[in-house]
């Protein structure tokens, strides 16, 4: 699965899932074995972060949203993904 970024010790990731199981833009982000998705208007779809990584994920989302936006068009017609800038 293509990762977008990583900071802070979360792992970022994006992929096309053949399978629709997520049927909107969305995300995969894991921290310290826990799992979340969420989709690029900021609702979790499954999963858990704790809130203090959540919080920065969510402001990561916010300030790169027209990049995650451009990375889901490209991996959805089947193209190359760039990586995104982490938060700092």
């Amino acid at each position: 699965m293509p990762v977008l970024s990583i900071f802070y010790g979360i792992i970022v990731r994006m992929y096309k899932e053949s399978s629709g199981r997520h049927n909107r833009p969305h995300i995969h982000a894991e921290y310290s074995g826990n799992e979340i998705a969420i989709s690029l208007d900021g609702e979790i779809l499954e999963g858990f972060l704790p809130s203090n990584k959540l919080k920065l994920l969510e402001a990561w989302m916010v300030i790169h949203n027209d990049d995650l936006e451009a990375n889901w068009k490209l991996l959805s017609n089947g193209e190359q993904f760039f990586r995104i800038d982490p938060l700092r």
